[in-house]
């Protein structure tokens, strides 16, 4: 148990270096890319390469996990990526620089299925929901962390020293990393093919999809343009920081609830219905705002959707998934969501250069509204089979 309790720790400390070093440049990296002059369709294009790669690799790195689980070779693999990934941003502080790093730090995010899986494989069946509630937050924490560290000193430092850190950190996360137990071996053996039509799996496509809605806005909105609306209304480099600061505070706040927490399926289809619908309000209401102040306020909506509804829609998809697939459950569900982090940021630059900001978040919160029905259509759905 002691072992188990010492492993548990050791994965959520170099999941928050892991964070840290994928997140640390975000709150800075629209307004950095905007003053270099760079369109807001190519911005669009960079923010949306995060979540290119990490389509391209989940499903595969999800089978590969399965087929020969080794998920310490993968969790290093992840944190060394997050580090080199900012090498790039350092040396070509430039949109092609970001263009590669975003790419990298995808690959890095690929390997995100192993930290969530082998962090499960430490709990029983009856703490998976707060198992994963527990990543989560360690994950929104080193985002928090990373956030507060740009906010504090990019106005000392410029991006490329900011990006320092970014590297640093992957290091860091990368040596804890190889003192990680072996993973353990293969319960069940499967072929590729059985192992991908877990794809097939109703409820697992369904919460795929709500992932992709609420992962899109907060790639697209929360971590990109909302940002940019707050530094063309003449913020600050600490103003934008703080706003960043404030939705992951959320974050972590209902992360750390939703670890908690006991959620039967009455309050979970509750709660998932009222995030979306509190989602859609977020995005409505931000090209609304008449002072910085406002959105400050807003930014803490948002942390409900990353902190509660992420986690439960995550629970949700894995809930009647065998052990010896789930990672290739987790791949699918992950390379699903990315949809959203790659597509929505390329739509909303498209969408703000061809018409205004304001028209991007009022689409974003018909998506929302969209969920908010889905939801409501499974959960009576699934109540009237009982």
């Amino acid at each position: 148990m002691f072992i188990i309790k010492k492993e548990q720790t050791t994965l959520l400390i170099i999941v928050v270096f892991f964070w840290f070093a994928q997140y640390v440049y975000i709150p800075f990296q629209t307004p950095f890319l905007a003053s270099m002059n760079v369109a807001t369709s190519f911005i669009g294009i960079i923010v949306g390469a995060y979540g290119i790669s990490q389509m391209v690799l989940r499903i595969p790195v999800g089978v590969i996990a399965d087929l020969r689980p080794n998920h310490k070779r993968l969790i290093e693999i992840g944190t060394l990526l997050a580090g080199v990934a900012s090498l790039f941003r350092f040396f070509l502080p430039n949109a092609i620089g970001f263009l590669i790093g975003n790419v990298l730090s995808g690959f890095a995010s690929a390997t995100w299925i192993s930290f969530m899986v082998y962090f499960m494989s430490l709990h029983d069946g009856f703490n998976q929901g707060s198992a994963t509630a527990k990543i989560i937050m360690a994950n929104n924490m080193g985002i928090l962390l990373g956030f507060l560290t740009s906010s504090l000193f990019y106005n000392h430092l410029g991006m490329r020293y900011i990006c320092l850190l970014s590297i640093i950190a992957g290091l860091i996360g990368f040596a804890i990393s190889t003192r990680l137990e072996n993973s353990q071996p293969v319960s069940e053996q499967h072929t590729v093919g059985e192992l991908l039509r877990v794809g097939l799996n109703g409820k697992l496509l369904l919460f795929a999809c709500l992932a992709l809605i609420q992962q899109g806005i907060q790639m697209a909105a929360t971590m990109s343009f909302t940002n940019q609306v707050i530094a063309s209304m003449g913020a600050s480099g600490l103003e934008v920081g703080l706003s960043s600061i404030i939705y992951m505070l959320s974050a972590v706040t209902f992360s750390k609830l939703a670890s908690m927490s006991n959620f039967n399926q009455k309050k979970t289809a509750a709660t998932v219905i009222l995030s979306f619908a509190l989602l859609a309000a977020y995005c409505f209401f931000i090209p609304l705002a008449p002072s910085i102040l406002l959105i400050f306020l807003l930014q803490v909506i948002p942390g409900v959707g990353t902190g509660i509804l992420f986690s439960l829609l995550t629970s949700e998809a894995m809930a009647s998934i065998p052990d010896s697939k789930k990672s290739s459950a987790m791949g699918i569900f992950q390379a699903i969501y990315a949809i959203g982090m790659t597509l929505l940021p390329i739509l909303v630059g498209i969408l703000s250069n061809s018409y205004n900001m304001k028209i991007s978040f009022w689409v974003m919160s018909l998506l929302a509204i969209t969920g908010v029905i889905v939801s409501i259509v499974y959960y009576l759905m699934s109540t009237n089979k009982k």
